[in-house]
């Protein structure tokens, strides 16, 4: 495949051709140069999918959990993927992060009763590592999917990067409170206290609001829970009611958007989320939060599909590549094709394509 730079570097926001949803394609993406590198350059790309497979390929396809939004919106992404390619599809899901085995023994029996590719948001960043050399002797293909793992041992990545995340959050804020105007304070809640991406995100944010106007208050670590950030919140404003800006998880923008309603301080205080779910997106169009980034879950499971097709069909394929990842916000909001970053409204968990 020949993959087409882009002339030009899409800056801020990013409107998606709207005709181009009903087959999706071609996608604004980035490929990481080396691949399977941390500190690969990112080179734009435009991608485009095979229209389809030479033949009724077995893939499975392996999800932390089917919980939440999110992972609804991989699994749109996979699910009609395979339809378009016209493969087989096995989804398994394990019941959450700290069911690594789970996952570990769904992957085997997977490939067991016939899986020829394996695509993965894995669990562990490392965990996984054995299971993965094992399939690779084995010649069945690891396409590794929104999470990321250490292994060289894969065949290809379909992510983006949570440090571009957060970078992409304070590059927003920034250009409103460039260095030398007025000095605001920002309330910060990345998650989850050791977690890969939260630590990723914070690294990304923290450096792109440097220089700027804007005083990042010290990280509030929490779980993702819905209390848990209500509380991190609500002692934040206690603290420092001189606070302008409440900045985390999906889940803090959530929760802050209510709370801020409730206390009459919505339009004293601003809201910005480092990630798309649907809450947010409609917290954007309400205008009860200003922006978030997209990293387009429903893409980035219709790539590595693609991938694993490309892959078992010896075609060229793009080894690391990720959507494009852009802010959404009150201006773009409507020109942005809903079902490309988030799962379709009342789309309910897919398990088998045959």
């Amino acid at each position: 495949m020949k993959h087409t730079l882009m002339t030009a570097l899409l800056a801020g926001a990013m409107v998606l051709p709207a005709a181009a949803m009903a087959d999706w394609a071609p996608y604004p993406a980035e490929k990481v140069v080396p691949p399977f590198s941390t500190d690969g350059k990112s080179e734009p790309v435009t991608y485009t999918p095979l229209k389809k497979a030479e033949k009724k390929w077995d893939i499975c396809v392996s999800f932390p959990h089917m919980k939440d939004p999110y992972w609804l919106g991989v699994d749109y992404g996979v699910v009609e993927q395979a339809k378009a390619e016209g493969v087989k599809l096995h989804v398994v899901a394990a019941d959450g992060y700290t069911h690594l085995n789970q996952q570990i023994s769904q992957i085997q029996d997977c490939v067991a009763a016939g899986a020829q590719a394996v695509v993965v948001g894995a669990i562990s960043y490392t965990g996984l590592n054995g299971l993965i050399e094992q399939m690779k002797g084995k010649g069945i293909p690891w396409i590794d999917v929104i999470n990321g793992v250490s292994s060289q041992d894969i065949a290809a990545k379909s992510l983006v990067s949570f440090y571009t995340m957060g970078a992409e959050t304070g590059k927003y804020l920034a250009a409103k409170h460039p260095a030398g105007s007025k000095e605001i304070t920002v309330g910060w809640f990345p998650g989850p206290a050791g977690a890969g991406w939260v630590e990723a995100a914070n690294k990304g944010f923290l450096a792109a609001v440097k220089g700027s106007a804007i005083k990042v208050l010290e990280p509030k670590y929490g779980d993702t829970g819905k209390e848990a950030q209500l509380k991190l919140v609500e002692d934040t404003l206690q603290s420092n009611p001189d606070v302008s800006y409440i900045v985390g998880t999906a889940v803090t923008a959530d929760v802050a958007q209510n709370l801020l309603r409730q206390r009459g301080l919505s339009k004293k205080i601003k809201v910005l989320a480092f990630y798309m779910t649907p809450d947010v997106y409609t917290g954007i169009k309400r205008g009860t939060i200003l922006a978030a980034p997209a990293d387009s879950m429903v893409i980035q499971g219709r790539i590595a599909i693609d991938q694993a097709v490309r892959i078992l069909e010896k075609k060229d394929y793009i080894k690391h590549v990720g959507p494009k990842i852009f802010v959404v916000d009150h201006d773009n909001v409507d020109k942005t094709p809903r079902d490309a970053i988030l799962p379709p409204k009342g789309f309910r968990p897919v398990f088998n394509v045959d």
